[in-house]
């Protein structure tokens, strides 16, 4: 068995699992989320443009389905936006954003929490106003609507356009802001935000819709890794077992070999001669350094074979229990497998392990 196999193995496992939860998909599929399917779907002939956004780490298994089913009914121009770049890492981002360039679709790579970025990115939706207004000078109002699943970021792009844009356009009145939340499926209502004037631009931030059914093990496990699912469909252990067999299988780990030979630094008191205070906060750097050290070393020392599942267990096995030292947890602490777990999904999903893209780049455009 390969690597990609044993990874793909993992992926089923919770893929699987996910799927098994979600039944017939009325848990995912809800009621509210087949009508905003239907709001967005009598809406989409009339704006003029689709912002496609995904989430960078998954750029296709994140490909919302409605889209792909009204793209070729609709004749709204359709730009593809990789959101959450800064966990993907840019120079894997720009191989994609070339793949989808080549499939026809403008591609902008996106952190919707960097000021920078989102300035370039509001002139790169300019710009394709500007190219849309040479062959329809008469327009002077541009709708734009964000459509993509659930948690992949569409709130808060919205929110940092409509900032950037009224401070730009120098407007005067109060701002307004869509719903942001770390748990999917909280946006409520289709929301119109003002990002540019001159001509006006407005952005219509939508709910995220998932397909009724989900029939891709491989993508619900890749869903669920990133958080466009609810943790508690694959569990929060597997979840955390599917991402260490990612970051054992792809090398991430070997970048923090010099973490061995510095010495973290203390929390705290710098007197030397005062017990350091103990952390529980997993998002303070010396527990981060902390976590990757430890990775690092179960990583180097393990010899065994990780193509074959029971060794790549193995290892997981064995990251866990120095993930517990490595976390500060009490030692005798209920349920500390899901504690951990909980913590490593934080420090996956936040960027502090490493950058990641799931997906693989289609062969034949790869290969050209």
């Amino acid at each position: 068995m390969t690597k990609k196999e044993s990874l793909l193995l993992m992926a089923k496992r919770v893929g699987n699992t996910v799927i098994k939860m979600a039944g017939d998909g009325k848990s995912l599929y809800t009621p509210f989320m087949a009508a905003a399917s239907t709001a967005v779907s009598q809406r989409i002939a009339s704006v003029d443009f689709v912002l496609d956004l995904r989430d960078a780490r998954i750029p296709l298994s994140s490909e919302c389905e409605l889209l792909r089913r009204l793209s070729t009914s609709s004749s709204s121009r359709r730009l593809v936006v990789l959101n959450k770049v800064d966990l993907a890492g840019r120079s894997k981002v720009k191989e994609w954003t070339r793949y989808f360039e080549r499939e026809s679709f403008p591609t902008f790579g996106v952190n919707a929490h960097n000021k920078d970025n989102i300035q370039e990115f509001l002139g790169f939706l300019q710009s394709q106003v500007r190219a849309l207004k040479k062959s329809e000078p008469e327009r002077h109002t541009i709708t734009m609507m964000l459509v993509g699943i659930p948690n992949v970021g569409k709130s808060a792009l919205a929110n940092s356009l409509h900032h950037i844009g009224r401070i730009s356009a120098a407007e005067k009145g109060k701002l307004k802001h869509a719903v942001v939340s770390p748990i999917p499926g909280e946006t409520k209502s289709i929301c119109s935000l003002k990002v540019a004037s001159h001509p006006s631009i407005y952005i219509l931030d939508t709910p995220g819709i998932l397909p009724p059914q989900l029939n891709d093990v491989e993508a619900c496990a890749k869903l669920a890794l990133t958080g466009a699912l609810r943790d508690n469909l694959a569990g929060e252990k597997a979840l955390a077992q599917y991402f260490l067999s990612v970051l054992n299988l792809n090398h991430e780990y070997q970048k923090w070999e010099k973490l061995c030979i510095h010495e973290l630094p203390v929390s705290g008191n710098n007197d030397k001669t005062t017990t350091p205070e103990v952390i529980t906060d997993h998002t303070q750097d010396s527990v981060v350094l902390s976590v990757r050290r430890s990775l690092f070393e179960v990583n180097s020392s393990f010899r065994g074979n990780l193509q074959e599942e029971e060794e790549l267990l193995r290892l997981i096995k064995a990251e866990f229990d120095v993930l517990k030292k490595a976390l500060k947890l009490p030692a005798g602490s209920e349920d500390i497998e899901h504690k951990v777990a909980v913590k490593l999904l934080n420090l996956f999903r936040t960027g502090r392990l490493g950058h990641y893209i799931l997906d693989s780049i289609p062969v034949n455009i790869e290969d050209v």
